[in-house]
């Protein structure tokens, strides 16, 4: 069996509709290294819901 390593899944959901209160939840899932980022991820992605493209925020 392959040694994964540092990497490890992250999930990142839309700061805007969560600040908003829209129905509905924009979340992504990805990954990470743990070693070299040791942060919380923060990405631009599309939220379907608002459409139009916010930022993602890492939650635990």
């Amino acid at each position: 069996m392959a040694k994964k390593g540092n990497r490890v899944q992250v999930i990142l959901e839309c700061t805007e509709q969560k600040e908003a209160g829209v129905p509905g939840m924009s979340r992504y899932i990805t990954t990470k290294n743990k070693k070299n980022t040791t942060e919380r991820l923060e990405l631009k992605k599309y939220n379907p819901f608002l459409k139009k493209v916010t930022v993602h925020k890492e939650i635990k």
